[in-house]
């Protein structure tokens, strides 16, 4: 019995679009983050999105191709801080939520999350 990926127990890549597209408009809600998509143009965040599905979905052991930069070149200048993180993170757990993302599987994704901070986070 060989076991399913973290991407087939999300529900592969619909699913995990589905969960980007309710992170990304709350995340742009937020007061704090909204200011990473103030004046932006609505096809860049598209793109954006996009490349985040694509990252999300070959990281987790889909056959998708990630065609992006690394997170730390994506990321460097943005002056994202601990609390920049925290939001996000907790919007993520709320949009998994949202979903019904059992627990296990939840715990998985947050533990991705977590090894990529230090390439996000600048100011500590």
């Amino acid at each position: 019995m060989s076991v399913k990926s973290l991407y087939e127990r999300l529900g592969g890549y619909d699913a995990i679009a589905a969960v980007v597209a309710v992170l990304m408009v709350r995340i742009k809600d937020d007061d704090k983050l909204r200011r990473f998509y103030d004046h932006r143009g609505a096809d860049g965040i598209a793109r954006e999105e996009q490349l985040l599905v694509d990252y999300l979905c070959a990281s987790s052991g889909g056959a998708m191709v990630y065609t992006g930069r690394d997170m730390k070149t994506l990321h460097v200048g943005m002056r994202l801080d601990e609390e920049d993180w925290k939001r996000a993170m907790g919007h993520l757990i709320a949009t998994l939520e949202s979903f019904e993302v059992p627990e296990q599987v939840k715990a998985e994704v947050m533990s991705f999350h977590e090894n990529l901070k230090p390439e996000i986070v600048e100011i500590t």
